[in-house]
């Protein structure tokens, strides 16, 4: 009876593997030119993600540059490169900076976009919200070397706009991107200048798949506009935003080399050195690839599991990624 069972699953199974065969074979033939076009981002990712993650041995490997990756000897015992990081006296520092910088850029990240694309989907005159949205989105073309010429001009303590109004009040001149109690500070908040309309769009466009049913039977029932945007607009928002905020955790030790690199300065390096920073700095300058790429895994590792973790919680709402 056991056999015939078995025999009959097998049957089951290769009939339903040959129909998902038969309807890759007809998807292929009707939309082949789409396939076509996924190409070059397929061969994106083989050659410049998945490709050099072959170099991830050289975490586990006293590399030396001259004998290349499969001629440089093994570490002895494996974990030597990752012990070293966690015994040095930066690794706690370095840790504890990302964890607060990514952690504070999540927190006060996700929200204004939310809020944004809300106050721009209210707006009376549908051309006036197009101004405010192209406005607040172009500053995330600008480079952080940009950005920070602007911070340069603005907050310098001896020629910046907000220093010479204070100096010209009567106050003294305050150092404000030197000075490590307030060097976060400004971290966040030129992110959130830079990337708060870019991030609008995605919620702008959830906004518009919302069925416009669901508003026309709010104002009949006599809903105003805030009850309106409480029960029905973020309602509908909310898997946006758990997918947002599930890549933001995966990603929580990934604080921002670019605008931390160009915006740290000796004064502030307590409290801005980053994991990312640090790989930099020990792996190109130091030229100690081995330790750089052991640290390096170890954050990719986290995020993964970071990804899985949240998703995982997500799911409980229904709000998962998959």
């Amino acid at each position: 009876m056991r056999a015939v069972t078995e025999h009959a699953a097998r049957i089951g199974n290769d009939r339903k593997r040959e129909k998902n065969i038969h309807a890759f074979q007809k998807n292929m033939k009707r939309y082949w030119p789409f396939y076509v076009m996924l190409l070059p981002c397929i061969a994106y990712y083989v050659i410049f993600r998945y490709g050099p993650m072959y170099g991830v041995i050289i975490a586990f490997k006293d590399y030396i540059i001259t004998k290349g990756i499969i001629g440089s000897p093994w570490a002895n015992p494996w974990y030597k490169h990752f012990k070293y990081f966690f015994n040095s006296p930066y690794s706690s520092r370095v840790i504890s900076n990302t964890l607060i910088i990514s952690g504070l850029k999540i927190f006060f990240g996700l929200f204004p976009s939310l809020l944004l694309a809300l106050l721009i989907n209210e707006c009376a005159k549908k051309w006036y919200g197009r101004v405010i949205q192209t406005l607040t989105y172009l500053p995330h073309f600008l480079s952080w070397v940009i950005i920070y010429g602007i911070l340069i001009a603005l907050f310098s303590q001896s020629v910046g706009l907000v220093n010479r109004l204070i100096a010209g009040a009567g106050g003294t001149a305050y150092p404000f991107l030197t000075s490590p109690d307030h060097f976060r500070a400004v971290l966040i908040s030129s992110e959130i200048w830079r990337d708060t309309g870019w991030g609008a769009i995605i919620y702008l466009a959830a906004i518009s798949g919302i069925e416009s049913t669901l508003y026309e039977a709010a104002i009949i029932d006599g809903c105003g506009r805030l009850r309106r945007i409480w029960h029905i607009t973020i309602p509908n928002l909310t898997g946006v935003f758990v997918m947002l905020l599930i890549l933001r955790v995966g990603g929580i030790l990934n604080a921002g080399f670019d605008q931390i690199y160009i915006l740290s300065t000796p004064q502030v390096v307590g409290v801005s050195e980053i994991i990312d920073t640090w790989v930099f700095k020990e792996g190109l300058q130091r030229m100690n690839y081995s330790l750089a790429s052991a640290v390096g895994l170890l954050k990719s590792v986290i995020g993964m599991v970071m990804v899985l973790s949240t998703n995982k919680l997500a799911r409980r709402w229904d709000k998962g990624l998959w």
